[in-house]
């Protein structure tokens, strides 16, 4: 059986969004996510409303986006492999309207929000990448909209790379509590994507993990694919595992109740130890993948 916080692709489907995750439907309170597929020549026009919203391509190119008087055109990518992808921020209240002259996948990663910020263009070359951990655990960030890296009022959002037969989100970390300088509370959203090569695509499929406490027990091992999200309202997750032959791109949307912004996470005391071997191992020589800086 399913769990509830996995959702295979597909399954929220909703309208014109291929997929759609309100706070509502996950089923909390902040974090949301939409994916909007547009052929050569398509529109759609949307209100944020109270959330905030970065949108990104997924993979395509040449789409021209309005919001309240700021006009951009996303470069966009081949795919999510290919390095990062500029983005516009939209602000809460304001009108969205985009305009695909090539076929076009975006994401609107969102955050129930409180203060109205000014719509902005970030280029690609301006995302910092981040090659984080060691060995079997080294993996490559995007921090587009990182806390710290890009001012939002409550959302959260970076994208993750994880070279084939290698591990990310790990230790397994937790962010569930507010404990004022060590961890923040934040809802998460993973969504997934595999990159086989030609003409191995078919089959591709990770492995994402989630378990709780005694106090708030939670339990998922979820087989992901391409197109899968998988919701963490509350305690420790991780790995999540590229199977060899396979890397493994997830972005992660994140929102919580302070006012601070922070990403804090605490380490499940059972794996911890597991960071102190990085300082002897080297960074994954394949990183970074797709032409990052």
């Amino acid at each position: 059986m399913v769990s509830s916080l996995h959702h295979p692709a597909g399954s929220l489907a909703s309208g014109p969004w291929t997929l759609e995750l309100t706070p509502e439907r996950a089923g909390w309170t902040y974090s949301g996510l939409r994916v909007l597929e547009l052929p050569a020549g398509g529109t759609h026009e949307w209100r944020t409303g109270d959330e905030e919203m970065a949108v990104l391509a997924l993979a395509g190119s040449g789409c021209e986006i309005d919001c309240d008087g700021l006009t951009a055109t996303l470069a966009g990518r081949p795919s999510v492999f290919s390095g990062p992808s500029d983005f516009v921020y939209a602000p809460r209240d304001a009108t969205v309207t985009v305009r695909a002259t090539e076929p076009v996948q975006l994401a609107l990663a969102s955050a129930r929000c409180d203060n109205r910020l000014k719509p902005r263009y970030v280029p690609a070359a301006d995302v910092p990448v981040e090659l984080r951990g060691a060995g079997q655990c080294s993996r490559q960030v995007h921090n587009f909209c990182a806390a710290g890296v890009f001012p939002a009022d409550r959302l959260i959002a970076v994208e993750v790379i994880t070279p084939a037969g290698n591990w990310s989100s790990y230790p397994p970390h937790k962010h569930d509590e507010d404990r004022p300088g060590e961890e923040s509370e934040l809802e998460e959203i993973y969504y997934f994507e595999l990159s086989g090569q030609p003409p191995h695509e078919r089959g591709a499929v990770g492995f994402h993990r989630v378990y709780g406490t005694d106090e708030r027990p939670i339990d998922v091992l979820a087989a992901v694919r391409p197109g899968d999200v998988v919701c963490v309202p509350h305690g420790w997750h991780g790995p999540s595992t590229a199977p060899p032959g396979y890397h493994l791109y997830y972005l992660n949307v994140m929102a919580g109740p302070s006012a601070d912004r922070a990403w804090l996470i605490r380490d499940d005391p059972d794996y911890g130890w597991i960071r102190g071997q990085w300082p002897d191992q080297e960074i994954d020589p394949r990183l970074p993948i797709g032409g990052a800086r």
